[in-house]
């Protein structure tokens, strides 16, 4: 068997190399959370996150915040 085509667990990865992986190329968590009570749902949740690392190829989309001025500036 070629090294990519082997089983995930005969594999020795370092946890920085997985999340380094992971945060390249984004990650996507999805869940849903039902609170019922006798079979009827009173509060649904549904969860959505996008987790990316920020770099000059992917820059965040928000814009830089001001810098804070205190007291001592004025």
């Amino acid at each position: 068997m070629a090294a990519a085509e082997e089983p995930l667990p005969d594999r020795q990865i370092a946890l920085i190399d997985l999340l380094d992986r992971l945060l390249s190329g984004g990650v996507v968590l999805t869940g849903d959370v039902v609170l019922s009570i006798a079979d009827i749902d009173l509060v649904r949740i549904s969860l959505r996150a996008l987790i990316v690392s920020i770099s000059e190829q992917n820059p965040s989309p928000w814009p830089a915040p001001a810098p804070l001025r205190g007291s001592h500036d004025r």
